[in-house]
């Protein structure tokens, strides 16, 4: 079943959209908050987004900047801003396509399912785990925060991989550097270690001080937020 994300503020344009895609056995996720809505995209894993230009706190162009720098699903713009420099600018932020209100149903949904067919016919949705704003994408190994790339070594993704799968959870040390090296041999325990205090400070430095805290004698541990 296709996900889809409908990020719009009109009330019953939303729910008019998103009853006619349930209708065809699409699964909605409608974003209420529009301060999190990012953290929805992470939450949710959509296979399309379907984005209003006019929001409240960020546009929508801001919010498809976001989503492109981590992920390549595809983005309908839907807006009554259906001039040529808003057509234009939209598709040069990244959007796949521009549906003008007021629109017909039938046309929105068919338009969605062509982006869908022509997408996912030869790709997969893209996995983006989310914690405090901090987004890593498991298919490219990067970690995004306020719109910036984080540089990470391999072994440094592999730690963020497996703290934040199970975020909340205390991970051992010995789970850690399985991932890590993935092997029974010894390897020196000095070396996670300095692993984790180079991806602490990475993490510090762009402002996400206290993300992994250290359970002496247990092991390391993403919080859930509160």
């Amino acid at each position: 079943m296709y996900k889809i994300m409908i990020v719009e503020d009109e009330p019953g344009i939303r729910e008019e959209v998103a009853e006619r895609l349930g209708s065809w056995d699409m699964d909605v996720w409608i974003v209420t908050d529009f301060r999190r809505v990012m953290t929805d995209f992470a939450e949710y894993a959509p296979h399309l987004v379907l984005l209003d230009i006019s929001l409240p706190f960020m546009n929508g162009y801001h919010w498809c900047r976001e989503i492109r720098a981590i992920s390549k699903v595809p983005v309908v713009f839907v807006s009554s801003a259906s001039d040529n420099m808003n057509i234009v600018m939209a598709m040069n932020m990244g959007g796949d396509d521009f549906i003008a209100k007021p629109f017909d149903g039938d046309v929105l949904v068919a338009k969605v399912q062509a982006l869908l067919r022509r997408t996912y016919d030869f790709a997969e949705s893209v996995s983006v785990l989310e914690h405090r704003g901090g987004l890593l994408n498991t298919e490219e190994g990067s970690f995004y925060y306020n719109g910036e790339k984080l540089a990470l070594s391999k072994n440094e993704f592999r730690i963020l991989l497996t703290l934040m799968k199970n975020k909340g959870r205390i991970v051992s040390r010995e789970k850690l550097m399985e991932a890590l090296w993935q092997t029974d041999a010894f390897v020196d325990e000095n070396a996670l270690t300095v692993n984790v205090g180079r991806l602490r400070k990475k993490l510090e430095q762009i402002g996400l001080d206290g993300f992994i805290e250290t359970k002496f004698g247990q092991g390391y541990l993403i919080p859930s937020e509160s």
